[in-house]
């Protein structure tokens, strides 16, 4: 099993340890161990990227402990990106501003990103046709957006499963979903608590964009705010339809400047318990702001999606 796998994934094999810089996919390791992998994203005080750090530059602690760095990178690395998109009857008059930034984000992205949709009101689909798992086509992507009504109720919860559990079927070590929706929830089986517990055991970054009107009963901005904290994404709220396709531009700049930063736990946790992330980057240009996952939940595999997939 190869190495990069994940936050909590495990490797299990019979040949050294990396060095740095070294193609995770190039090597196994001889013992059973977590390589935790955080994806970060290094701003200035202007809010511009910050490309030329070092892996002396960084400084990683697991609850409070402070972790050797074994793998650092700095690459456009390709992604499977998964667009969590609500449906729901509130969502009527905005499809057409979504597929548009869902088109910009494609256009946006590495060549070699794998895409898929899921789409959800009360019922959870998958978008793409068929056989089709992945995309890297606007225009499929923009189908299967498309072709899903804007009707009925809210299953938030159910779609953020079965797209963490579809991420588990991509070649792809770097993951990200991308959620569309006013952040309310009113017909699913999973409850937060549950999808929080997946998100943690899952290597997937969550930027989430709340799209709601202020006298919408079902908006829900804290819990899209959640998500993204934890999990090292980032939460957009804009004002007008029209700022969502510049936000999926700035989702895409952002994953194709971070860093990969690995390290094996100093002490080791078991299966289920929570390690809390603190992230510090260094440089000479003055203050630095790191966005990064918050923590993650050690060992175990995730749950399958309680809600059979629609077809």
């Amino acid at each position: 099993m190869l190495l990069l796998i994940g936050l909590a994934g495990h490797a299990r094999s019979q040949a050294p340890a990396p060095i740095h810089g070294q193609d995770p996919e190039t090597f196994k390791i001889a013992v059973n161990v977590d390589l935790v992998v955080l994806r970060p994203s290094v701003r200035d005080h202007k809010g511009s990227f910050v490309s030329d750090l070092r892996e002396q530059d960084f400084e990683v602690y697991e609850d409070g402990v402070r972790q050797s760095i074994r793998l650092f990178k700095h690459e456009d690395t390709p992604v499977t990106v998964g667009l969590v998109v609500d449906h729901s009857g509130s969502m009527h008059h905005k499809i057409p501003d979504v597929i548009a930034a869902a088109r910009t984000f494609a256009r946006s992205s590495n060549r070699e990103d794998q895409m898929f949709v899921v789409n959800f009101n009360e019922k959870v689909t998958l978008g793409l046709p068929g056989a089709m798992e992945f995309t890297d086509s606007p225009e499929e992507l923009e189908r299967a957006i498309s072709k899903t009504p804007a009707t009925g109720q809210t299953a938030l919860y159910d779609a953020l499963a079965l797209a963490l559990e579809r991420l588990q079927a991509a070649s792809r070590d770097k993951k990200v979903l991308i959620v569309i929706s006013d952040g309310g929830d009113n017909a699913s089986t999973h409850t937060l608590a549950e999808v929080l517990k997946m998100a943690g055991q899952s290597s997937a970054l969550v930027y989430t964009i709340g799209i709601f009107e202020e006298q919408d009963p079902d908006q829900n901005p804290d819990v899209l705010r959640h998500l993204a904290r934890a999990t090292g994404g980032e939460a957009y709220f804009p004002g007008q339809l029209d700022e969502v396709v510049p936000i999926c531009e700035r989702i895409a700049r952002d994953i194709r400047n971070q860093y990969t930063i690995g390290y094996f736990p100093a002490r080791a946790a078991q299966p289920g318990v929570y390690r809390a992330i603190r992230l510090v980057a260094n440089g000479t240009a003055g203050k630095l702001f790191v966005r990064a996952r918050s923590g993650y939940i050690a060992g175990g595999e995730q749950a399958p999606a309680k809600r059979e997939i629609a077809k």
